[in-house]
């Protein structure tokens, strides 16, 4: 038997380069990998390294950690097809806010999320985080600090590394479900950052107690019909919903649920349907979307007929499309919590959405 000399090793290396499919030959894999653009640390947010999962030059998700929050976080990015063609030019950026149970992931079952005319950034928002910080930080689930995460941290994370228009005029924040509501209070948070906002079945009436129990069953972990409906764009409402993490106090997001001597001051300063929340969105476009089939979007209706009526009594323009059962809206959709109806809703709203874009582009 011939010796395997280096020049005879580097042939055989040749021959099954061209033999094996290029997934199995790693840096084969590696070549055709598409380029995506370089990520900086910065703003509290450190990337970890080998974590980036990358489904095409367009449409990839980086992982970070922060001390405002426990554990690594996903960020997903959908850039236009021609970012990387025009390197001079710098677009608009949409924040897409998941659903209680939800992840990432989600946004993928949106298709009009992945749009040519704007950046769309989707950070999580934990399995139940309320896109707040919550009360109690010493909980089994860590470190809960998900709106300074999102508005002080990856805010300006995204815009250092990647070529926004870091302005509100080219900024929105959207959301469905536990992120509707989520949507709406960052927008008045925050109206410095963004100028569009919109909730899709969003929980945005706090002063419901259907609405503060969600949070509460989120806290306690009870899936049962709640998991059964998760926003996850994964769950089949089967039964397979594996909950919302450990259990932690029922007053741990924003402590007592209940209206005595004060004790839910933090609900009520929360609440997106408070007239003194609903006064900070007066230079902001408001779009809400529900339908009113099913445990959930019964209420989610209800709740966005109260947000609308709030706002024309204050003078303060917006658009309500309630579609009932869905079939106003697309074949796919029932009128229930779920992403037949809220796919064909982004399909209604990000064309409007793209439009506003290109008028302040041009004022």
């Amino acid at each position: 038997m011939k010796s395997l000399t280096p020049r005879r090793l580097r042939a055989i290396g040749v021959l099954l380069a061209a033999l094996l499919p290029t997934a199995l030959v790693g840096p084969v894999a590696r070549a055709d990998t598409p380029v995506i653009p370089d990520f900086t640390d910065g703003f509290g947010l450190t990337q970890v390294a080998g974590a980036t999962e990358v489904h095409s030059g367009t449409d990839f998700t980086i992982t970070v950690t922060t001390p405002q929050v426990s554990g690594p976080h996903r960020i997903r990015v959908f850039l236009p097809r021609g970012y990387a063609a025009d390197p001079d030019k710098r677009w608009p950026v949409t924040y897409f806010l998941h659903g209680g149970g939800g992840n990432v992931n989600d946004a993928a079952a949106a298709l009009a999320l992945r749009s040519d005319e704007m950046i769309t950034v989707i950070p999580d928002g934990g399995l139940r985080g309320w896109y707040t910080d919550w009360l109690m930080q010493h909980t089994a689930a860590g470190a809960a600090r998900w709106e300074t995460f999102h508005l002080e941290q990856v805010i300006p994370y995204i815009d250092a590394n990647l070529r926004t228009v870091p302005d509100r005029r080219h900024r929105a924040v959207t959301g469905l479900s536990m992120g509707g509501s989520g949507a709406l209070h960052y927008a008045q948070a925050r109206p410095d950052l963004f100028g569009h906002t919109a909730s899709l079945s969003g929980g945005i009436d706090f002063a419901m107690v259907e609405v503060r129990a969600t949070v509460l069953a989120t806290e306690l972990n009870l899936t049962g019909a709640w998991c059964a409906v998760s926003s996850s764009s994964s769950s089949s409402g089967t039964g397979t919903c594996t909950g919302f993490g450990p259990y932690v106090d029922s007053d741990a997001v924003f402590g007592s649920p209940y209206p005595f001597l004060g004790a839910d001051r933090l609900w009520n300063a929360y609440d997106p349907a408070a007239p003194a929340n609903l006064s900070k969105l007066h230079d902001t476009q408001v779009t809400l979307y529900t339908g009113d089939r099913g445990l959930i979007d019964a209420r989610t209706a209800r709740a966005a007929a109260t947000f609308k009526a709030r706002l024309d009594r204050l003078g303060i323009p917006s658009r309500l499309v309630d579609y009932g059962n869905g079939a106003s809206l697309s074949p796919g959709c029932d009128g229930g919590h779920n992403y037949g109806c809220w796919a064909a809703a982004f399909a209604d709203f990000v064309p409007r959405l793209e439009a506003a874009f290109a008028t302040a582009a041009t004022n």
